[in-house]
């Protein structure tokens, strides 16, 4: 039989083995939701940490699929038929728990659950589709929970909500300006960007035994309902001698438009299975599904025809399918300072033939240092390979998308560290 003070120094090591691996997660996940802490045996503790993540996903046979755009092989910078399509990213983390009592739990929290950065750049076959792209969120939680004794064990209620912002902005090219004195003033892009706040909300269930240092949580996240996306289409480096019907060219356009940040049920189990070792599992389905082509109209527009794909300026195309997660691992405490853990989690890709968010396997392992009792020091690492595969054409409610760029690309590595520090009462 494990100790209460077995389940305090290795149940820790299953944030420390998972730190980095949701950060390759598909879909739009950076670092996910996460109410580990929520956990923590402590009346109280504060952490704070951050995940570094390096993808390396690298484009190639990039063609440009669409004559009508007048592109050819030409490109703003010259049409490279290869492009390095992402950029590094941190993921920070900020967590204060404390416990009222011997029944309720509350954790604060602030994340970046969400998140992208495509950057292939001006040089490459790809810009009328794409030149740059990033979405980051912001989210402020409050989760709760209340437990009682049952059987042998104790079982807890989880609920709370949480106010997330989002923002971002998407550049390509619109038109090609190549010839003087035009090209000395403009250069061609467009530059979509939008902004809003919600709300979302969680619930779930716990069943704990701290002799056999056993968890088991179920809990789901609600969907955040964007319904009030705005921001605006910029077009002042397109003018309007390229089309003068066209009354958009070469002013900035208000713009509003909806979307929603998926739901997820994750799954999460732990036991020990020896003295001082611990496995652990989890399985989470994301509700990617939600976000197909996101429609953005002129304001001036709204209230007066709905904004969908014939009355919309502009829209972000993404065609997610729903994203699942399944990880496992191993953790040891080889003293009352130092304890390891090592995991492997497989992310099914998101895209469906549009995109490049493939499969991926991730190899993750990390170590906990705790010099005196109150603080503890976390370094994390994963490895893993984004599988290969192409993007194309894509239909969607008898539209065709993608017919503008196709391309390829190989297995691809992506890396990531991570480190946190808590300190606990």
């Amino acid at each position: 039989m494990a100790s209460r003070m077995f389940s305090r120094g290795v149940t820790s090591l299953v944030l420390l083995s998972s730190l980095a691996s949701p950060s390759f997660a598909g879909g739009l996940e950076r670092g996910g939701y996460n109410i580990d802490q929520l956990f923590d045996n402590s009346r109280f503790s504060v952490q704070s940490g951050a995940t570094y993540v390096m993808p390396q996903r690298k484009l190639k046979n990039v063609k440009d699929t669409k004559a009508s755009d007048g592109l050819g092989t030409n490109g703003v910078g010259g049409g490279s038929t290869t492009a390095d399509d992402t950029e590094n990213y941190w993921v920070p983390y900020l967590g204060v728990k404390v416990g009222f009592g011997d029944a309720i739990d509350c954790l604060g929290d602030y994340s970046t659950p969400f998140g992208a950065h495509t950057n292939p750049g001006t040089d490459w076959l790809g810009v009328n589709n794409n030149i740059e792209t990033k979405i980051s969120t912001r989210n402020y939680g409050l989760t709760c929970s209340y437990r009682f004794d049952m059987g042998p064990g104790q079982l807890r209620f989880i609920g709370g909500g949480f106010y997330q912002m989002v923002e971002g902005f998407k550049t390509r090219l619109v038109a090609p300006i190549t010839t003087p004195p035009a090209s000395l003033i403009y250069d061609g892009t467009g530059r979509l960007e939008l902004s809003d706040q919600a709300w979302g909300w969680r619930a779930g269930l716990a069943y704990e035994i701290p002799e056999y240092a056993f968890r088991a949580s179920l809990v789901y996240n609600s969907k955040v309902k964007y319904d009030d996306l705005t921001g605006t289409v910029d077009l002042t480096e397109v003018p309007k001698a390229v089309n003068p019907a066209n009354k958009y060219l070469g002013v900035v356009t208000p713009v509003y438009g909806s979307a929603e940040a998926p739901d997820s049920v994750e799954l999460k189990l732990q036991s020990g299975i020896a003295p001082d070792w611990l496995a652990f599992g989890s399985v989470k389905w994301t509700n990617w599904s939600v976000l197909q082509s996101i429609a953005f109209c002129p304001k001036a527009n709204k209230g007066v025809v709905a904004c969908n794909g014939s009355t919309q300026l502009t829209s972000l195309d993404l065609f997610y399918q729903d994203g699942w997660t399944i990880g496992g691992g191993v953790g040891h405490k080889f003293n009352d300072q130092w304890a390891g853990a090592v995991s492997l989690t497989w992310d099914r890709g998101t895209s469906q033939g549009y995109g490049s968010q493939t499969d991926t396997w991730t190899l993750g392992a990390g170590v906990s240092y705790t010099p005196v009792e109150n603080v503890e020091w976390r370094l994390a690492g994963a490895l893993g390979i984004m599988t290969g595969g192409e993007s194309g054409t894509f239909v969607y409610k008898g539209k065709t998308y993608g017919d503008d760029v196709s391309y390829s690309f190989d297995d691809d590595l992506v890396a990531a560290l991570s480190t946190s520090v808590k300190i606990k009462f």
